[in-house]
């Protein structure tokens, strides 16, 4: 009988090895695919990327993706300020739409100060916007099963945000991208800029989009 147990005992610990020794196994390849794609994705194009560039991107995109190449930072060489309305259908049928709320500026408010600025606040609505730019260009109508991920991606993010920031009930939501270039820095050793011209401004409204109702009445 007590040989029984302690085979039993025994057979216990055994798998409880073999199963531990089988999740090591898994975390190290799944680490190992991640490092390797993320490599590829932000190395310069090679034969391996371009061949298995699909691969590569729908691993990446949208949770992983680097705004970095291989050995210097893609600085941004404008500014940009999302902002967002919402509408709602009223029971008799009428429209009401909501004046524009910043959603760039609660980034920034969230980084100005803080030591410690969340990945969410530095970078998530302000890659979401590159990327957007880059699968549907100017037109607004995606081409591609990517395009119209990044395109709800942006959408989610901007519905989610007003929601969590103003409330109310809406049903649909429009962007506002104001685009301004960064001024070039004045004269060494002068604490004055130089006075230079307005830089251009460029402003793009996106399509209304419907989103899924938020909020109460």
């Amino acid at each position: 009988m007590k040989e029984s147990k302690s085979s039993g005992k025994g057979w216990q610990r055994r798998s409880l090895r073999e199963a531990t020794g089988v999740a090591v196994v898994l975390c190290l390849a799944v680490t190992l695919v991640h490092v390797l794609l993320v490599f590829l994705h932000v190395a310069p194009a090679n034969p391996v990327s371009q061949r298995y560039s699909r691969q590569i991107n729908a691993w990446v995109f949208p949770l992983f993706e680097q705004n970095w190449r291989l050995f210097a930072p893609d600085p941004e060489s404008v500014n940009r300020q999302i902002s967002a309305r919402t509408m709602r259908i009223a029971p008799d049928g009428t429209s009401q739409v909501s004046g524009w709320f910043d959603l760039s500026g609660v980034d920034h408010s969230a980084i100005r100060h803080n030591p410690f600025p969340s990945h969410t606040a530095q970078n998530m609505l302000r890659r979401a916007w590159s990327a957007y730019m880059e699968t549907l260009g100017g037109d607004d109508r995606p081409r591609s099963e990517r395009a119209v991920m990044i395109q709800r991606y942006l959408r989610n993010i901007a519905a989610d945000r007003v929601a969590d920031q103003r409330g109310g009930s809406f049903d649909s939501i429009q962007l506002r991208v104001v685009t301004r270039p960064v001024g070039a820095p004045g004269p060494a050793g002068n604490s004055r800029p130089a006075a230079a011209e307005p830089a251009p401004v460029d402003t793009r409204y996106l399509p209304w989009w419907k989103v899924a109702p938020h909020g109460t009445d």
